[in-house]
């Protein structure tokens, strides 16, 4: 089918962009997922006369191109309560200000509209991100949580959301959220309440990532199936489950890689999520967008780990088959 193969930038924000290309060409990608962190992007200079020009010159002097932009880290920030140190370190000073909590949540989402534009801009037309989410830390529903406070905290989504996603349909561009904990969905029903919350508008959309669906329990290839209307970004990430009878689903607060959580992040084609299956599925529905690959790996090398990441994956793309296999039965003497 060869869809295009990118490399997610988000884990690399530590280096140039320019160096993070490179590799990525060397590597056999077709572009890059580039988050607007780092030197990577910034959605403030969207209308700066040669910022895109210069990004999409670079880009391709490598061969490369770009079919879609994130924005993770400025999109939790938007619906999150409470706000506190932990965004502190992950926003920015400009989103950040004086740190009041309310200041910080508009401005996130002020710089999500600023996203859309410059996906606009550099003629990209889906965004990836989370929502952030003022109920998630309601999730284990004790002390006990009135039903209230639940649709509160989906009507608070739409409500914060709505006006983001009026400046999408703008600008011709397409929200991908993706669904994980700590965001309004983060698991099945959760996204179907989520989608209710603003309507089914079409400019809010999901990015599948699989590795987050395998230690919830969540099918992610029913998961492809259930909302084929709404896959509008594929990221490639791997989980590797170790239930023990010790080791649990909630990691105990124990940090990556280490050998008592019940599971761990690892280079995709290393873990447990069924990649064949859920690449017939993308194709079934008709996903030919970018697969995106996500290095999270706490006991492997990045500059390992991307280029096996991306060899472990495209043998699962092949094209489905143009006729019935048992066609050729009717045509027997």
């Amino acid at each position: 089918m060869s869809r295009p193969y990118t490399l997610f930038t988000g884990q690399w924000a530590d280096l140039p962009l320019e160096k993070v290309a490179k590799l990525a060409s060397e590597w056999g990608y077709d572009g890059l997922e580039i988050a607007c962190s780092g030197d990577h992007l910034d959605p403030g200079r969207w209308d700066e006369p040669g910022y895109v020009a210069g990004k999409l010159a670079m880009l391709k002097g490598y061969g490369l191109k770009v079919w879609a932009i994130s924005n993770h880290l400025k999109g939790q920030a938007v619906c999150d309560d409470p706000i506190d140190f932990r965004h502190q370190a992950i926003v920015g000073t400009k989103v950040w200000g004086d740190g009041d909590p309310e200041g910080v949540r508009q401005r996130a989402a002020e710089e999500m509209k600023l996203t859309a534009r410059l996906a606009q801009a550099l003629g990209v037309s889906t965004v990836v991100g989370f929502t952030g989410s003022s109920i998630w830390q309601y999730v284990a529903m004790f002390p006990p949580v009135p039903e209230s406070v639940i649709e509160a905290g989906y009507q608070d989504f739409a409500d914060r959301w709505n006006p983001i996603l009026d400046v999408f349909d703008q600008c011709g561009v397409r929200f991908a959220h993706e669904v994980h904990p700590s965001e309004i969905a983060y698991d099945y029903w959760t996204t179907v309440r989520a989608l209710e919350a603003i309507g089914h508008r079409p400019a809010f959309g999901l990015n599948w990532d699989p590795s987050h669906f395998m230690w919830q329990g969540i099918d992610p290839v029913s998961f492809i199936w259930d909302f084929k209307d709404r896959i509008y970004h594929v990221d490639c990430k791997d989980t590797k489950l170790r239930p023990t009878g010790r080791n649990t689903v909630m990691g105990s607060h124990l940090p990556w890689g280490d050998p008592r959580r019940g599971w761990d992040f690892v280079s995709a084609g290393r873990g447990d999520v069924p990649w064949e299956s859920s690449f017939r599925a993308l194709s079934a529905i008709g996903y030919h967008g970018p697969i995106s690959i996500e290095w999270e790996d706490a006991g492997m090398d990045r500059l390992q780990g991307a280029p096996e990441a991306l060899a472990a994956l495209k043998k699962f793309d092949f094209s489905p088959s143009t006729q019935s296999f048992d066609a050729a039965f009717s045509n027997q003497g």
